[in-house]
């Protein structure tokens, strides 16, 4: 079934991840290609690539990038000083939608986090997306709880 393998994103991979980001209707409307951002992302890019408890991750299928997720791991002192490991970010390509890639690509993040002694892995899906409301319970997440934001720019 599977001929994709996952790696660390490299720089080099950066505008087939903004594709990705862009080719998903909601992103569509708050990322950009414009060169004025281009920095932004080449900044953010470096800034997870260089902190230890960051993992950009790509799926290929040969040389072409299917589909990514960001994983943060986030030490903490609740439920007895466990590790919490958050899912952000999570892309597959339009044309391999359907093929089980997203939940490929789940079960490696998952088993990155079992790698890293994490507890609970956690995630959010914009309201907007039920169906991938649908998709994270399928694979064993559970809603148990609302999820907030406050945007400072």
């Amino acid at each position: 079934m599977n001929n994709f393998t996952h790696r660390k994103a490299r720089i080099a991979d950066l505008p087939h991840i903004i594709e990705l980001l862009l080719e998903d209707e909601l992103g569509a409307t708050r990322e950009s290609k414009s060169a004025a951002v281009h920095e932004n992302y080449i900044k953010a890019f470096h800034k997870i690539d260089s902190d230890p408890n960051q993992y950009l991750m790509v799926v290929e299928s040969g040389y072409e990038i299917i589909g990514t997720c960001h994983l943060t791991i986030m030490p903490s002192l609740t439920f007895i000083g466990s590790t919490r490991m958050q899912i952000e970010a999570v892309r597959v390509a339009g044309k391999y939608r359907g093929q089980k890639i997203g939940s490929w690509m789940c079960s490696q993040a998952i088993s990155y986090a079992k790698e890293n002694d994490v507890s609970i892995v956690q995630l959010t899906t914009n309201k907007k997306r039920p169906k991938a409301k649908h998709f994270y319970e399928k694979l064993g997440f559970e809603a148990s709880h609302e999820g907030m934001k406050l945007y400072l720019e």
